[in-house]
C-alpha cells in the first residue's frame, strides 16, 4: 500500500500541516501500516488500532509536546509513537536495544509519563496540570488517556475524587477510551450532538453565568444542576459516575469519527478546568481477525496480517501456567472449598478452563489487585481455601494487602505466582524480578520456587494444603519437559533434593534457575541442590553444603539484593560458619526490553557465563 500521506509525517508539526479533510485518508494508512508493522515485531495490536483516530486527533487539536499526553497502561500507544517521529524505529519495537513497547520518557519528549501498569494515568496527569497552574502556566494541558478495563482500578477512582476538588485554572482533561462497552453501549446519534453542544464556548459560558447568578440562592442552585446532571444523564447514563466527583463530562462521541473527535477537542480546549471525555472505539479498528478477537489479538507474536494468527498444530511441552491451569481444576474436583481470583488475567493467569467449569468458585475482580488479595483474606476467613493468580509484576500493586490482611493474620491464602523472572520483550514495567525479595521478608510467609513442570504441580499442591500464606512463584514459558502427572501429592515443607553429588564447589539452584545450573554443576564435577524453598530455607542443606564444600554458588532468576542468596549468607552468618559464596541473579538495575535469551545473555545468567567465572574464582582459590 502507498503511504501517501503517511509518508509525509516525520512528526506532529507535518499532521497540523493536514487539512481536517485529509485525517481520515491518514487513519486509513496509519492503520494498515500499524498491522503491517506489529505483525513482524509482535506487540498489543488490538488496543492501538483502536486508539488510531484518537491519537491523531489529540495530536492534531493539542500542543504536544508541551501539552502532555499520558497514555493509561500504554497498549494503545503504538499510534502515539508513530505520529511523534518514531515510525522507522518500530522495527525494533520491544526488540533488544529497541524501543519500548509503552510510553517512555526517555526514549521521546513526547512520553510524558512512563506507563505500564493500569490505572496510573490520572494521577500523573493531575499532578501534572497542578504542577503547571503553581508555575504559572495557565494555556498547558494535561491529558489522561485511559480504558474503561483501567478506570475501574482503585487509584482512578482515587484520582477522580482528587480531580473533582479542582474548579477553575487547572486544564486537566481525563478521555475515557472506551473500547469494550463495559461502562456503556455504543454512542448514539443523540449524545455525540450533545457533546457538540455542551462542549462549545456558548454553552459552558451560559453555564458559568447561571452558576454565578443562582449559587447565591442554594435551593435554585441545588435545582438547576440536579435538572443539568438528569438531562444529560437521560442520553448519557455513565455521566452519573463522573458527576458524582463534580466534573464535568461530555460523551460518549464516536472515537472513530475524526470530525466529531477534532470539534469536540477544540471546544474542550478553550476551556480551564478539570473534564471527562467520553469515547467509543472498536478493540482492533480496521482489522477484521482482531475486531473478530480482540483477546487473541491483545498481545501478538510474529504472524502473516494476510492469514492471520494461526494455532499451532504441533504437540509441545506444557507451558508453567498451562500446569497451574490443569492443576486448579484437578484441586477443585476433589476441594470444594477452593476459590481461583484473578485481576484481570484469566488467559493469562491459565484459568479460562477453570472458569468454565467452576463458575461459582471463580472471580475476576477486574483490575483491582489490592482488593483480590483483600477479598482472598476475607473468604479465608470464612473457611474458604482462596487461590489467587497473579502475575509476578502485578503483586507488587498488593504488597501492602498481602502483609496487612493476609500475613500478618496468618490467613491460608495460596498466591500462585506466573512470570515470575525474566519475561522479555514487555521489558522493565513486567519483568517479575522483584517478588522473592518481597515476599521473603514477610513473617508467616512459605515461599516456593518450582524447577521444572513436577515440581510445580507438587509445590501448588503443597502450597494448597497449608494453613497459612503461601506462595508458589514459577516462570513464563515451557519448562525442562518432565512430566507433571495427574496426582496431588505434596512435598514436605522446607527441604531441598539433592540432583547431584560433588566436591569443591555447591550449587545451589532456586526455580528454573536450577536447570542453568545442571550443565555447569556437571563440567566442574561440583553438587547439584534443587533448594525449592525461599524460605523456610533449608538450612541444614546450605550448612552442610558449607562444611563439605570450599565454594557455594546460588542462582536465582530474581533481585540479589535481599534475594535467595541472600538469604543463604544470612543463614551462614546466623550459624557462624565462613564459606566462600558466589552470588548469581538480576542486578541492581532495571532490564530493559529483549528476547529471554538475549538478557539472560546481557546479565549473565547462562550457563556458558556462571561457568567462566566459578572456574576463574576456584582457580583463584587454589
Amino acid at each position: 500500500m502507498e503511504y501517501r500521506l503517511l509518508d509525509r509525517i516525520d512528526g506532529v508539526e507535518a499532521l497540523r500541516e493536514l487539512s481536517e479533510e485529509e485525517l481520515p485518508e491518514l487513519a486509513r494508512e496509519l492503520r494498515h501500516f500499524l498491522v503491517r508493522s506489529v505483525a513482524e515485531t509482535g506487540g498489543h495490536l488490538s488496543s492501538s488500532l483502536g486508539a488510531v483516530e484518537l491519537s491523531i486527533a489529540l495530536h492534531y487539536v493539542f500542543n504536544t509536546p508541551r501539552d502532555r499526553i499520558v497514555w493509561d497502561v500504554g497498549h494503545q500507544a503504538y499510534a502515539h509513537k508513530i505520529l511523534t517521529g518514531r515510525r522507522d524505529a518500530m522495527k525494533g519495537l520491544r526488540k533488544l536495544n529497541g524501543i519500548s513497547g509503552f510510553p517512555k520518557p526517555a526514549e521521546s519528549p513526547f512520553d510524558a509519563f512512563g506507563t505500564g501498569h493500569s490505572s496510573t494515568s490520572i494521577s500523573a496527569a493531575l499532578g501534572m496540570a497542578v504542577a503547571s497552574h503553581l508555575e504559572g502556566e495557565s494555556d498547558r494541558w494535561s491529558i489522561a488517556v485511559i480504558g474503561d478495563g483501567a478506570i475501574t482500578g482503585g487509584m482512578a477512582i482515587e484520582a477522580l475524587n482528587d480531580s473533582g476538588v479542582w474548579k477553575k485554572g487547572l486544564k486537566l482533561l481525563i478521555i475515557v477510551n472506551d473500547n469494550d462497552c463495559s461502562i456503556s453501549p455504543p454512542a448514539g446519534a443523540l449524545s455525540q450532538h450533545l457533546a457538540k453542544i455542551v462542549s462549545t464556548q456558548a454553552f459552558n459560558s451560559a453555564r458559568e453565568m447561571s452558576k454565578r447568578m443562582m449559587k447565591p440562592i442554594p435551593r435554585l442552585w441545588d435545582v438547576a444542576k440536579l435538572f443539568e446532571r438528569q438531562t444529560i444523564g437521560l442520553v448519557s447514563p455513565q455521566s452519573a459516575l463522573f458527576g458524582a466527583f463534580d466534573i464535568n463530562y461530555y460523551g460518549p462521541i464516536d472515537g472513530h469519527d475524526l470530525a466529531s473527535l477534532v470539534k469536540v477537542l477544540q471546544n474542550l480546549r478553550k476551556m480551564d478546568r478539570p473534564l471527562v471525555l467520553h469515547v467509543a472505539t472498536i478493540k482492533g479498528k480496521g482489522y477484521k481477525p482482531a475486531e473478530a478477537d480482540p483477546t487473541l489479538y491483545h498481545g501478538v507474536s510474529p504472524f502473516d496480517p494476510a492469514v492471520g494468527i494461526v494455532p499451532s498444530g504441533k504437540k509441545s511441552k506444557p507451558t508453567y501456567t498451562e500446569v497451574f491451569g490443569k492443576w486448579i481444576c484437578d484441586m477443585a474436583e476433589v476441594d470444594k472449598r477452593l476459590y481461583a481470583i484473578t485481576p484481570a488475567m484469566r488467559e493469562g493467569s491459565g484459568l479460562v478452563e477453570y472458569a468454565q467449569r467452576f463458575p461459582d468458585r471463580y472471580r475476576d475482580v477486574a483490575i483491582a489487585e489490592q482488593h483480590a488479595v483483600t477479598y482472598a483474606a476475607g473468604l479465608a476467613c470464612g473457611g474458604i481455601k482462596p487461590v489467587v493468580a497473579i502475575y509476578s509484576t502485578f503483586l507488587q500493586r498488593g504488597l501492602d494487602q498481602l502483609i496487612h490482611d493476609v500475613a500478618l493474620q496468618n490467613l491460608p491464602v495460596m498466591f500462585a505466582i506466573d512470570r515470575g523472572g525474566i519475561v522479555g520483550a514487555d521489558g522493565a514495567t513486567h519483568q517479575g524480578v522483584f517478588d522473592i525479595a518481597e515476599l521473603r521478608s514477610v513473617p508467616n510467609m512459605c515461599v516456593m520456587t518450582p524447577s521444572d513442570e513436577l515440581e510445580t504441580r507438587l509445590m501448588l499442591s503443597t502450597a494448597f494444603q497449608m494453613d497459612s500464606p503461601a506462595a508458589v512463584r514459577y516462570p513464563r514459558g515451557r519448562g525442562p519437559g518432565v512430566e507433571p502427572g495427574d496426582d496431588l501429592a505434596t512435598i514436605p515443607v522446607g527441604v531441598s533434593r539433592m540432583l547431584r553429588e560433588g566436591s569443591r564447589v555447591a550449587f545451589l539452584g532456586f526455580g528454573a534457575m536450577t536447570n542453568v545450573l545442571a550443565p555447569v554443576a556437571e563440567a566442574l564435577g561440583g553438587t547439584l541442590i534443587d533448594m525449592r524453598f525461599v524460605k523456610p530455607l533449608d538450612r541444614d542443606a546450605v550448612l552442610e553444603a558449607a562444611v563439605k564444600h570450599e565454594l557455594i554458588v546460588t542462582a536465582e532468576e530474581g533481585v540479589l539484593m535481599g534475594g535467595a542468596g541472600a538469604a543463604v549468607m544470612e543463614a551462614l552468618s546466623d550459624a557462624g560458619v565462613v564459606c566462600d559464596v558466589m552470588r548469581f541473579g538480576i542486578p541492581d538495575t532495571f532490564i530493559e526490553q529483549g528476547t529471554q535469551a538475549e538478557l539472560y545473555e546481557q546479565i549473565g545468567l547462562t550457563p556458558a557465563a556462571i561457568e567462566a567465572k566459578v572456574r576463574e574464582r576456584l582457580e583463584s582459590n587454589s
